[in-house]
């Protein structure tokens, strides 16, 4: 369902939005589309063309590399500090990945022509999305790396905690399937590791909600992974002399 801006609704809940100059924010601003993103709605499959760009605001956004079987795995995850559809203004137009909700919210959106014609005429803003993209390119390496080093319990506190980053309170509504998906793993994997964050008083899961009890302990217990890819997002994206 799509509906124009609600006075109720905020678009700088988007980090990236609200990193942008008065100048380019006053011309970016009358062309946001508020959108509601339901769980598992599939903004681009692969090998398509994004129609629009999206700023996700509440919701969060799985980037999947989907294989021919049938199989897939999370690349990265893209929420309220970031955009999703890169491949527009960085000139390949379409994408390899699939983009799909992973929790459900709300979010903006920008048309295709719109914001390639912006990033070609603006210099904060593409100097911005630049940004951002190589920030997005740091969690895209560091996820590879962490999917073929680490164990499952390590990956998972790594992806609850990005998740949790991305979300304004401690809890996620996301099956053991759902989140097996995501990594590319067994779902019996996913249980084992559950378990064991739950046992360490980490985490409590029932009927598809996690709730996160102890954050400290969960970074402790996760990889260095998390950290790199939020050291390079803040590096990135929370200096203001590049705007």
């Amino acid at each position: 369902m799509i509906n124009s801006i609600a006075p109720s609704k905020n678009p700088k809940a988007n980090r990236l939005l609200a990193c942008l100059p008065k100048v380019e924010w006053e011309i970016l601003q009358p062309q946001l589309e508020w959108i509601e993103m339901p769980l598992g709605h599939v903004i681009c499959e692969s090998g398509n063309t994004f129609s629009h760009v999206y700023f996700p605001t509440t919701a969060i956004v799985s980037l999947l590399y989907v294989l021919e079987n049938g199989a897939s795995a999370e690349i990265a995850v893209v929420g309220n500090e970031g955009i999703v559809g890169i491949s527009l203004f960085m000139g390949g137009e379409s994408t390899t990945s699939r983009a799909v909700v992973q929790s459900a919210g709300e979010g903006y959106r920008l048309k295709a022509k719109f914001i390639k014609d912006q990033f070609n005429r603006s210099d904060p803003l593409m100097h911005l999305l630049l940004r951002y993209t190589q920030a997005l390119i740091t969690q895209m390496s560091q996820t590879a790396v962490c999917n073929r080093h680490h164990c499952m319990d390590k990956q998972l506190c790594r992806w609850l905690l990005l998740s949790l980053d991305r979300l304004s309170g401690n809890e996620l509504v996301m099956t053991q399937e759902l989140i097996a998906n995501m990594l590319g793993v067994r779902r019996e994997g996913v249980t084992e590791g559950a378990v064991k964050l739950q046992k360490a008083g980490l985490i409590r899961y029932a009927r598809g909600h996690i709730t996160v009890l102890d954050r400290p302990g969960l970074e402790e217990r996760s990889c260095e992974c998390y950290a790199v890819v939020k050291k390079e997002y803040d590096r990135l994206l929370l200096r203001r002399d590049f705007v």
